[in-house]
């Protein structure tokens, strides 16, 4: 059997190593979810500002959840590799900031000593909308949520995301530590506004002196992170060992393509990252209204349309010519939403992500895409689809991908198999469809009145509704089987 990946030593020679020396690097960072995300994005971002300007910016990352990427990481010295594939070939990049990972469930005091340790002047998070707690109808702090619930009635024992970094600032308040930095790379418009609020309204619970100390002190700057990264397979892990010598249990692979727009607000220093190619700015929201609504906007369409056509990747679905050009006919109508992006132009933009989309050697599932819809329409459709409408567009791209997502939301396969939503309002979904007939207008009535999804501004406007219940009746007549 290959060795495992746990050292830079006699590795091959299609191996790119970092471009500095590990020994001695010290922790700088702590990051919450160690996903594939995060090790195609944050980590070698970090990797390379290491590399160009040096620094004391090593990496521990924390699962809250589950052990396995955690347990991989530690065994291999928190090395990895992460293959850049595009048509002319792939390269293999060992990554090597992560210095230690923790396991939250585990040893969640070895974990809060961390936050405490003023060597940690960062604290990043990739860990999906689901994890924040937040109430999707008002943007505030979800009191149901489960970890909410369960950190506001044990607030030194935390569990959940908001929970740690509430509970990580207050030690360091008690103990005269200067705070960190709390950095969101999640996929969410004003990432860092939103943290701020959950955290600020977290802490009002518990100590609104904490709190006002938080808002005085604690700077919440938004991200922008873009590239797309598909989950791993087992031809993943094949050519890490290939190209590396090594086995790797928590290889990944990625686009050429990378970009990072962070707004500029640190309370305690940070990486050099624009050495590394990230954009640091005053304000981000324009960039990121650009991806949200051009990319991911667009990625969604073709998710649904594409998982529901048959298509498995969207590689694929972009080898339809039809599905093609409605994506770049989206992408057209979502910049029309759009005031201009500084350095961009976005029709350069809107080419590129067509590309990039077709990559051949990228192998993007639609269902992994597909998953948690009901978080991702508002800011990837929802609210483009309402400004286009005001703006007196017909918003028609935007009535596809609403069709398609609600045909998507019946879970019946055009073959009459069933399939697992993957959306935490899975549940609500089901049962308002439970006994409503299989056709466009039932449907869309049904998840029209899906709580706080959908803005008044679609709900009320007739003639797009009816546009969206129809679309939806073709796709779902275009099955030839019966749904229920």
């Amino acid at each position: 059997m290959t060795e495992r990946l746990t050292s830079l030593s006699d590795l091959a020679p299609t191996a790119k190593l970092p471009g500095y020396n590990r020994n001695g690097l010290k922790p700088g960072i702590l990051h919450l979810g160690p996903g594939a995300f995060f090790r195609a994005h944050f980590a070698p971002f970090t990797d390379a500002a290491i590399a160009a300007a040096g620094g004391d910016w090593g990496i521990e990352v924390a699962s809250l959840r589950t052990a396995d990427v955690a347990d991989h990481l530690n065994e291999q010295n928190g090395l990895y590799t992460m293959l850049v594939r595009d048509t002319s070939g792939t390269t293999a990049n060992v990554i090597g900031p992560i210095l230690r990972a923790h396991v939250a469930t585990r040893n969640p005091g070895d974990l809060l000593a961390r936050f405490e340790d003023p060597a940690i002047k960062i604290v990043s998070l990739t860990v999906t909308e689901k994890a924040y707690g937040f109430d999707s109808a008002t943007g505030g702090l979800d009191l149901k949520h489960p970890d909410i619930a369960a950190d506001l009635a044990n607030r030194h024992a935390p569990r959940g995301v908001i929970g740690y970094i509430v509970e990580g600032l207050a030690r360091r308040r008690a103990k005269g530590i200067a705070p960190f930095t709390p950095l969101s790379c999640d996929n969410l418009p004003s990432n860092g506004a939103v943290l701020k609020r959950l955290v600020l309204e977290f802490a009002a619970c518990i100590d609104p002196e904490l709190r006002e100390w938080i808002e005085k002190n604690v700077p919440f700057p938004s991200t922008m992170v873009d590239r797309i990264t598909p989950a791993s397979t087992d031809a993943t892990y094949r050519d890490a060992e290939r190209l590396t010598g090594r086995q790797d249990l928590v290889a990944i692979e990625t686009e050429p393509f990378t970009q990072w727009v962070i707004e500029d607000h640190f309370a305690n220093g940070r990486p050099e990252w624009e050495k590394a190619g990230a954009l640091m700015v005053e304000e981000v929201s324009a960039y990121e209204k650009m991806k949200l609504r051009m990319l991911n906007g667009a990625h969604s369409l073709l998710a649904y349309l594409g998982y529901i056509g048959g298509y498995e990747f969207i590689r694929d679905v972009m080898d339809d010519v039809g599905l093609a050009a409605l994506a770049r006919r989206h992408m057209n109508a979502a910049a029309a939403t759009l005031d201009p992006v500084p350095g961009i132009d976005l029709e350069v933009y809107a080419d590129e992500l067509i590309a990039r989309f077709a990559n051949k050697a990228i192998a993007h599932r639609t269902y992994q895409i597909a998953m948690d819809g009901t978080q991702k329409l508002p800011q990837r459709l929802l609210e483009p689809a309402a400004e286009a409408l005001a703006n007196g567009s017909k918003a028609e791209t935007y009535a596809i991908a609403v069709a398609a997502w609600m045909r998507y939301a019946l879970g019946v396969n055009r073959d009459g198999e069933r399939y697992e939503l993957r959306d935490p309002r899975a549940g609500e979904i089901a049962a308002l469809l439970a006994d409503v007939p299989c056709n466009g207008g039932a449907v869309s009535k049904a998840l029209f009145g899906l709580a706080g999804l959908f803005p008044a501004a679609l709900t009320g406007n007739i003639g797009w509704t009816e546009d969206v219940a129809n679309k939806l009746e073709i796709l779902i007549q275009d099955n030839k089987l019966p749904l229920f």
